[in-house]
Formats: structure tokens, C-alpha cells, sequence
């Protein structure tokens, strides 16, 4: 992908026709290229060439890359040392709070993931043409980005003249440095889903750098593991493993991308059972879809049916093919979360209770390699599988799915990592003991060992699996490491909990409340987890709606957000997970008083549901704790002091 369409010294650029210029913008541009996007450069073109004459030694670059969110920048200029982002809205005359926003995404999105940038000035502009004249305020972030400046078609030459003398740099910037600077982008994975799917790969989105696992590796994997079966026709199963957040969603999504193919015949689909993942997919790239269509336009309701061709929800797959005994269009299909498939036990329950088919025997696992088993020659399936992930009732592990390929189907060839036999993955069991040899295939790259959802911090999942552990020396020695790059918090007060999100997020980043689903003695603090949201909403609508995220109202529990992650979050602790003589106390609440966790699974469960809430924030994280109360015996302090003094003794500082 190239870097930038045109860019170039300034002194050259004022020199150049402006059909030349418009040429380089019109050859580079890879996608089909409307009259509006032609006429904003040639308006770009002029206005530039007259408000830069006297900024001589100045660098230029017109739609400069932002891999992370598939988007660019409409101009970067370089001038005395400092990086000016400019977001052009040609004709418009209001400064839109989407405009800037926008521009100030894309100035985050310099400073945290392109390399040249990490200690540069940076400073974001939005260029509305036609509005008039605002007051010239310059005020600066921590980090050395501004608060984006708004200017017309008329003072962009006299604003970046002032703050050029009155912004402290480090010294110049190489030019030609800047411009092909190392990018090392960790989208979310619905900004990967958007990329993905609007064409981009995923060597594009993801990180590089030798310290991360290169994603692209293992999807090569992959994808020569369906060439083998496709060529020897075989069918073949395959299990991606990874630590939290280390992009297993993200390895499947761009492998059901690439193989979603049908004139090959090797049809692709991403499944998964985690129903508010699969609505905030589907809802968010038909959303995009729907607002990047400047051609012929496509309704929401289209655009949304292309999408759950590419992502399915798992039960709506089982349930079409228990209509019918013939192969599926599917040849590729990727489970997301297969760690989550129903036991025997729980399938047959359901199926006999909601489905009327008393006489359903197969684990969902089963089931699920029985229906691409029905193709004559190949088939490959993907399995997602996260350890410790496991949260709801009847969810099976990994051993189902070896079980299943045992009993029934042992002429598939199994791929797996040679870290599957962790005892986070097989919960102690032996899952390669009914294998043969010739059967099982080890591949490396099939694990992902490096988290990326945390770009701050890769050490955020071995914290919280010391947390988890009780292991203070090990959390306290984490909590070190993680102090400059990901702020972690404690607070007694909700209230100081939100203002600290709120004064962390910038532009579009996401902040959120999230909690515990049976977190029931909340409600005194106003979380009220029994109060079902609407994921789709949560996560996608702005911050202005009462029911999204940033608005800090409603809470997501583990079973709304996992697979999915925000920026900033704070992690409300109710006393069902609590600290007593060193030891966890697992406790459910009904009726009303406490009562105890005595299974292993229930607890394990209980365990994994915090698990999955203290990985989902990207960029820092604060724990509220309540103080309790000695009026209610639901809430005593003792049932909270505990674990307060516990986060404080690994380091976390109290807000």
C-alpha cells in the first residue's frame, strides 16, 4: 500500500500543475474514484499552492495512510518540527464535531502507532472551507498533540505560521523519514472487520514489529493448510490458540475474508456463538458499507444481508443445516470461541427443550464437524480457542472437540500448536491421547502468544492472570512495568472512576462501564446488571446517546463484551469475587443474601467472567471498589476491603 498519493517538498509542490498533482492522486487511488473525491483535491490543490507560498522547507503529502482504520489523512504538512494533520471539508460551513473528531483520531493514531511520530509535535487542523473565522485557541494534550485548530480556506497559512513560532519542538523531522516511517497499528477488531472488509489485508492493520507475532504468518499457515486439503482432498481441522487479546478474532475474520470466495467454490464464513459479537460485527460493516457508498447507494437493510453472509451467528449455521442433510455452500468455515461449544449434555437439553428433537445425542462440536463432513472431497475448519475463556453453563473446552474428532471422524487431519496441551486450554485432560501420529500435525504459528488488543502494554494478561492467581510478587513486579504505558487505577468512587475515563478518551476512543453478570449488589451505585443492553447501540452509537458506552450509564457484562474491547474501562467489583484469609471466596447472590460457589466449574466459571473484564481496555483501566456498608449485611465492608488493599499492595494507585 502506498504510503501517501503525492507527496513532496513544498518549494516543488508550489511549482507543480495542478493536473500533475491530480494525476498522482488519481493513479494512486486503488478504489472506484467519484467526482465529488476529484473535485475536493482540485479544490485542495488551490488552496495549498496559495496558502503555503512563504513556507519555504515545508514537506507535503496528500492522503497519507492510516492502516489501523483503513482510512487517510487528507494532508500532512511538515514545517519547523512539527506534524500537521489537516482534515479538509471542502464546501462546508460549520466545523462538524465528526470532522474533528476525525482529525483528532487520526492525530492519536500518529503518536501511539507510527514510530516517527512518537515524540513529535503533532497538530490537527480542520480545514471547513466556507466557515468563518474561529477564535485561535492552542491548547495542548500530555502527550505533546494538540487540541485540533479550525481554520478556512483563508487563515491556514497565518495559523500555521503562529503556532510554528510558538510551539517548543524537539528539533526537524526528516522528511522522507517521517513519510516512510515504521507503522505498527493494532486496530480493534471492528475496525479490523471494517478493513478487512473493504479490502485491505491484514498485513496492512496489523503490528510488525518483532515484538508481536506476526499475524500474517499464521493466516499464511492456514491458508496452506486449505491448499493441501483442497489438493490431496482432505479435510482437515485446525486450532489457533493465544493468550487474551492476542488476535485470534482478528487471524479468523481475515481468513474468512480471504477465502470468501464462492466462484472458487471454497464459500468462507466466520461463526461464532457470541451473539453480541456477531451483532456488533454485522451492524458496524453494514454501517460502514452504508456510510462510504458515495456511488450508487446501497440500503442499510442490503448491506446488512452481505454481512451475515460473511459473519453468522453459530446457532443460526446449526440450526439450517439440521433442515437438511445436503453439504453446506461452506468449505471454510471459522469458529470463533469453539472453546465455547455446547457440551453433549447441553445440546441435547436445548435441542430437545427449544427444538422438539428429543433424540439430538451430538455435542455441538460434534454436530458442527459432521455438517462440513458432509462434503465429499474437502473442507477445512478453523477453530478459535481462548484460554480461560469459558463462562456460561455448558460451555465444553477444548477436549469436546478432540473427543468428537476421536469418536466420529478420525480421518481428519488435526493441525495444532505445540502450546495446546496447556492446562488453560484442556482443563488437565490429555486431548492428544486418542490421536494418532500420523493425524496430528504441529504448527507453530498457530499460536498467538503476544497480546495485541493492550498496544500500550503486551504484560496487561500476565497481570491479570497474577491478579486471578492471588500472586501479589508477581502482579506488584507487572504492575512496574505497566505503570508509564498503561495507567491502572483503583477508586472507592464511581463517580471519580468516570471522571477519570472521561478525562483519558480523545475523539472517538471508546470508554465504558462493565461488570459482573450476577454483580446484583451494584445497584446501590447504579449499575444495574440485571438491566439488558443493547450491544449494537453500546458499542457503536456516539457518545451523546444515553444507551452507549462513552455515555457511562449503563454497564456491559462479560457476556456483552467479550470478544470485543474499548479504549478505557472501569470494571465495577462486586463482593461475588472476594478475598478472604488469602484465598478467593466465590459467592452468588440470590434472593436476598450471599450464598457459596461450591462447584468447580461455577467457580471457574466466576473466575473467567473477571478475566474477561479486565482484558477488554486497550489503553488503561480503573477497578471500582465500593466502600459497603455496616447498615446493609449485603454489602459489609469486609467484603471489600480486601480486595481494595490488595490492588494497593500490587501497586495500583487509589483515585
Amino acid at each position: 500500500m502506498k504510503r501517501a498519493y503525492y507527496s513532496s517538498p513544498v518549494d516543488k509542490f508550489l511549482l507543480d500543475f495542478p493536473s500533475s498533482i491530480l494525476g498522482d492522486l488519481t493513479q494512486n487511488h486503488t478504489f472506484s474514484l467519484e467526482d465529488l473525491q476529484k473535485n475536493a483535491w482540485v479544490a485542495q490543490i488551490e488552496i495549498l499552492q496559495r496558502e503555503l507560498k512563504d513556507f519555504s522547507g515545508a514537506y507535503i503529502a496528500f492522503e497519507y495512510a492510516i492502516p489501523r482504520m483503513g482510512k487517510r489523512i487528507d494532508v500532512v504538512i511538515i514545517y519547523k518540527g512539527i506534524v500537521f494533520a489537516l482534515e479538509f471539508k471542502v464546501g462546508d460551513k460549520k466545523y462538524t464535531k465528526s470532522a474533528i473528531e476525525q482529525v483528532l483520531d487520526y492525530s492519536v493514531d500518529l503518536k501511539n502507532f507510527h514510530e516517527q511520530s512518537h515524540n513529535c509535535v503533532i497538530v490537527p487542523v480542520v480545514v471547513s472551507t466556507e466557515a468563518p473565522r474561529e477564535q485561535f485557541i492552542l491548547k495542548e494534550y500530555p502527550d505533546a498533540i494538540y487540541q485540533p485548530i479550525m481554520a478556512n480556506k483563508n487563515n491556514i497559512a497565518e495559523y500555521l505560521s503562529e503556532i510554528s513560532k510558538k510551539v517548543e519542538c524537539i528539533g526537524q523531522i526528516d522528511s522522507e523519514a517521517w513519510l516512510n516511517s515504521v507503522y505498527k497499528p493494532t486496530p480493534t477488531i471492528i475496525e479490523a472487520a471494517q478493513a478487512l472488509y473493504t479490502g485491505h489485508s491484514v498485513k496492512e492493520i496489523s503490528r510488525s514489529d518483532s515484538g508481536a507475532i506476526n499475524l500474517a504468518a499464521t493466516s499464511n499457515t492456514i491458508s496452506d493448510i486449505i491448499e493441501h486439503s483442497k489438493r490431496q482432498k482432505r479435510k482437515s481441522i485446525c486450532f489457533i490458540t493465544g493468550v487474551p487479546g492476542a488476535g485470534k478474532t482478528l487471524a479468523g475474520l481475515n481468513i474468512a475474508n480471504e477465502r470468501h470466495n464462492v466462484d472458487e467454490g471454497e464459500h468462507a464464513v466466520f461463526l461464532s456463538g457470541n451473539g453480541p459479537l456477531v451483532d456488533v460485527l454485522q451492524e458496524a460493516l453494514a454501517r460502514n458499507e452504508v456510510a462510504s457508498c458515495s456511488g450508487v447507494k446501497i440500503t442499510k437493510d442490503k448491506a446488512r444481508r452481505k454481512a451475515k453472509a460473511f459473519i453468522q451467528n453459530i446457532h443460526h449455521f446449526r440450526d439450517d443445516n439440521l433442515q437438511s442433510d445436503l453439504a453446506p455452500i461452506e468449505r471454510v468455515a471459522v469458529f470463533d470461541e469453539a472453546q465455547r461449544a455446547w457440551t453433549k449434555e447441553q445440546a441435547s437439553s436445548f435441542m430437545s427443550k427449544k427444538r422438539n428433537m428429543r433424540d439430538f445425542a451430538m455435542s455441538e462440536p460434534e454436530f458442527l464437524i459432521s455438517v462440513l463432513d458432509r462434503h465429499e472431497d474437502w473442507a477445512t475448519i478453523i477453530c478459535l480457542i481462548g484460554g480461560g475463556q469459558e463462562i456460561n453453563t455448558g460451555e465444553a473446552g477444548l477436549p469436546e472437540w478432540f473427543t468428537a474428532i476421536h469418536d466420529s471422524y478420525p480421518h481428519w487431519d488435526v493441525y495444532a500448536s505445540d502450546q495446546l496441551t496447556e492446562i488453560e486450554y484442556t482443563n488437565g485432560n490429555n486431548i492428544y491421547s486418542a490421536l494418532s501420529t500420523k493425524q496430528l500435525k504441529i504448527k507453530k504459528d498457530l499460536h498467538l502468544s503476544v497480546s495485541v488488543r493492550s498496544f500500550r502494554s503486551e504484560r496487561l494478561s500476565g497481570f491479570v492472570k497474577a491478579i486471578l492467581d492471588l500472586d501479589l510478587e508477581t502482579a506488584a513486579e507487572l504492575n512496574e512495568e505497566l505503570r508509564e504505558v498503561y495507567p491502572l487505577k483503583v477508586t472507592r468512587n464511581l463517580e471519580a472512576a468516570k471522571n477519570w475515563l472521561k478525562s483519558k478518551a480523545r475523539g472517538s476512543e471508546g470508554l465504558g462501564i462493565t461488570a459482573y453478570s450476577g454483580a446484583y449488589r451494584l445497584k446501590p451505585y447504579g449499575i444495574h446488571v440485571k438491566s439488558q443492553i443493547d450491544p449494537k447501540t453500546w458499542f457503536l452509537n456516539n457518545k451523546n446517546d444515553v444507551r452507549s458506552a462513552a455515555f457511562l450509564e449503563d454497564a456491559a457484562t462479560e457476556f456483552d463484551i467479550q470478544g470485543l474491547e474499548l479504549d478505557w474501562t472501569c470494571v465495577a467489583w462486586d463482593s461475588s469475587l472476594r478475598i478472604k484469609n488469602g484465598a478467593w471466596e466465590f459467592k452468588n447472590f440470590r434472593g436476598t443474601k450471599w450464598q457459596n460457589v461450591n462447584d468447580e466449574i461455577r467457580r471457574r466459571y466466576l473466575l473467567n467472567a473477571y478475566r474477561v473484564l479486565l482484558t477488554r481496555a486497550r489503553q488503561g483501566m480503573v477497578i471500582f471498589i465500593p466502600q459497603g456498608s455496616t447498615e446493609d449485611e449485603t454489602r459489609l465492608p469486609e467484603f471489600y476491603d480486601p480486595m481494595y488493599n490488595f490492588l494497593l499492595e500490587c501497586g495500583i494507585s487509589n483515585i
